[in-house]
């Protein structure tokens, strides 16, 4: 019984492990778009595409992983919990990814480089949804609700970050000459970077709700 108890022990730590290091690679493809599009370095921007390549066979991986577990165990509450919120949490992951992969190909796509004073609110809003991503992969290591909870409850900043940052790009469109394409890739960009916030906000309920089996969709935002 011992031995049993163990082996469930030890898979379901080497699935955290592993889905905190895909976690973090997600952090740092995100992080690696953002600099793509500040330095619009094409050959960067490559390098982040193909990158992507490696958080979909860590979804795959982790996916094929905890369907066994449940399979092979049949658990119950907190050893349940745990595969079926690592299955969520990779595809979560995996879609940040998807989102970095789409940043890195509009900024090849784009005629010109941004200029500074529409670039960096843009990146702005992309360092705090990175901040936020990594934040919840800590808790996830961690296994801190409270963690968890903190990026869930400040969901709305990026949110109204988001709303400001499309008002100046909209507000720039109307004076200035530029092509409007390019212009239509800066909207694109800071609506991925929002959307990976909203990712960050997921992975903090299913965090969450892993650790303490409480659903926070079910709280308040204060």
């Amino acid at each position: 019984m011992e031995h049993t108890v163990k082996a469930v022990d030890d898979q379901l730590n080497a699935m955290t492990r592993d889905l905190a290091a895909m976690g973090d690679l997600a952090v740092a493809q995100v992080r690696a778009a953002i600099d793509v599009f500040l330095r619009h370095d094409l050959t960067a921007a490559a390098k982040v595409v193909r990158g992507d390549d490696a958080l979909d066979l860590q979804d795959a991986d982790i996916e094929r992983r905890a369907v066994r577990f449940i399979a092979l165990h049949q658990p119950m509450a907190d050893d349940l919990r745990r595969p079926i919120a690592a299955m969520k949490i990779a595809m979560q992951l995996e879609r940040c990814g998807d989102l970095a992969k789409n940043i890195a190909k509009r900024v090849g796509r784009m005629d010109a480089p941004a200029d500074a004073d529409q670039a960096e609110p843009v990146a702005g809003l992309g360092r705090l949804a990175a901040e936020r991503l990594s934040s919840v992969v800590d808790a996830y290591r961690a296994s801190d609700a409270q963690g968890a909870y903190n990026v869930w409850v400040r969901d709305t900043e990026i949110d109204e970050l988001h709303e400001k940052v499309l008002a100046g790009l909209i507000e720039a469109m109307a004076r200035e000459s530029r092509a409007l394409g390019d212009f239509a890739h800066l909207l694109f960009i800071a609506k991925n970077l929002e959307r990976i916030g909203d990712h960050a906000t997921n992975i903090a309920e299913l965090v969450h709700y892993q650790i303490t089996g409480a659903d926070l969709a079910d709280r308040p935002k204060l």
